[in-house]
């Protein structure tokens, strides 16, 4: 047995196009509820481009924070080596100002002595240093303006006890020759013997044979 549809086909067509039409109303329905719950609104573009204005200004200030911190470190890179440089400078100030202060002291003896010799010892210097070892420096200069050229020697000894029993030794080498107008200074390091103690140091000024000047001086106590 056949069953047959009794409605006409004009209303079939309607009744399937009226279908569709729900179907879509619904899809339509169910996509703008989809783009509600989403947080997409009417104003999205709008807020897109506000998002991403900010975030340039954020990408901005904090290049300018790179910026001023690269700057910082050139600065304290560019400081610390002039401090070091400084404290270098000041080094070598001090080692000129004690040379200077040595010098002052050197020429301060040149001034001219009473007594009118011709030939004067005016500094004999002597300091034992650690190391068994011993510096000496001697100036000896002319009183007279214009005097001629002095040509002589520079001997050296040295006295004190050597293991607790008397003992002397002369300027390794022997004399030293002495040349000078005006002034002269001359002045070298002497290794001492292990357990001497030097108690005393003499400085002779010598022209040929005769002795034109002497001094002496203690060390120690």
């Amino acid at each position: 047995m056949t069953v047959r549809s009794t409605l006409p086909w004009p209303l079939r067509w309607a009744g399937v196009a009226m279908m569709v039409g729900f179907f879509a109303a619904m899809g339509l329905g169910a996509f703008q509820l989809g783009k509600n719950l989403a947080g997409v609104g009417s104003n999205d573009k709008e807020e897109l481009e506000r998002l991403r204005s900010t975030v340039a200004e954020l990408q901005a200030d904090r290049d300018k924070a790179q910026s001023v911190l690269n700057t910082s470190g050139s600065l304290l890179t560019a400081e610390r080596a002039t401090q070091e440089r400084l404290v270098a400078q000041v080094r070598q100030l001090e080692v000129e100002n004690r040379r200077l202060r040595d010098d002052l002291g050197f020429f301060e003896r040149l001034m001219p002595a009473s007594g009118g010799e011709p030939v004067a010892i005016r500094g004999l210097q002597a300091e034992v240093l650690a190391g068994s070892q011993m510096r000496w420096q001697v100036l000896v200069m002319q009183p007279a303006r214009n005097a001629p050229e002095f040509r002589g020697q520079l001997q050296l000894s040295l006295a004190g006890t050597l293991d607790g029993k008397p003992w002397e030794m002369d300027l390794p080498g022997g004399a030293r020759d002495l040349r000078f107008r005006q002034y002269g200074r001359l002045e070298g390091m002497v290794d001492l013997p292990s357990q001497a103690v030097v108690k005393n140091v003499s400085a002779k000024v010598v022209e040929g044979t005769a002795t034109r000047a002497v001094q002496s001086i203690k060390l120690g106590a």
